[in-house]
């Protein structure tokens, strides 16, 4: 009896929702449409969407008896001057979240690639997805432990001090291990993205060679 119950009161909630949908769907469409970025919006939809039907006890105007089958008439649809407001609302957080974590996630591109030392190329990098596979496979040859330490002081911002509550590692074993972390990552992307035209270094020995000039400062080599 229960399980008849409870299947029951799932269509009922599905149905409600499918009602609600189809009333908001379009409308909260055009609305980020008009305030996000194109290929945002179908992602900050679903995602409004998700708070709805999450939410569905929350959202005002949408009656709880209200239709239990999939196609309901037109009558039992909720009345769009009741529930649009709220669900706008619900939108604009989805929109800030997804803001949010856009910029979050271009903070971390400009942080990581000036730290490996092309700083030249970081507003490229932090505007294209195409030219973030060099970032992505430099990070996954590093160490577990170092990659989550250099992304949460790329990406969270955080302090050694503050990472070190989050590792349970010391605030100095964090600085040690985030510098390291640091150098491997500028070593590996310098490898894919090789020296700048016209200079070659050779690391270790503080010679830097000038096409076209010969040799200047450094160890004479023999």
């Amino acid at each position: 009896m229960k399980e008849k119950r409870a299947a029951r009161d799932q269509r009922a909630e599905r149905a409600r929702f499918e009602a609600l949908a189809h009333v908001v769907a379009e409308p909260l469409h055009r609305y980020l449409l008009r305030r996000a970025d194109p290929d945002q919006v179908d992602d900050v939809l679903s995602d409004t969407l998700l708070v709805l039907w999450r939410r569905i006890e929350d959202v005002p105007g949408l009656e709880p008896e209200a239709e239990s089958k999939r196609t309901a008439p037109a009558g039992h649809f909720p009345d769009p001057d009741a529930v649009l407001p709220w669900c706008y609302g619900v939108a604009r957080g989805c929109l800030a979240n997804a803001r949010r974590a856009e910029r979050r996630r271009r903070s971390l591109l400009e942080r990581l690639t000036w730290t490996a030392g092309t700083a030249s190329t970081a507003t490229g990098v932090a505007r294209s997805d195409a030219d973030h596979s060099h970032l992505h496979a430099a990070l996954a040859q590093l160490r577990p432990l170092e990659r989550e330490i250099l992304l949460l002081w790329a990406y969270e911002e955080l302090t050694p001090s503050r990472i070190a509550e989050v590792t349970g590692l010391s605030a100095n074993a964090v600085s040690i291990r985030l510098h390291r972390a640091k150098k491997k990552l500028a070593a590996r992307l310098e490898r894919k993205t090789g020296p700048r035209p016209g200079h070659e270094t050779d690391e270790g020995t503080g010679i830097r060679t000038v096409t076209g000039t010969g040799t200047r400062k450094g160890r004479s080599s023999r």
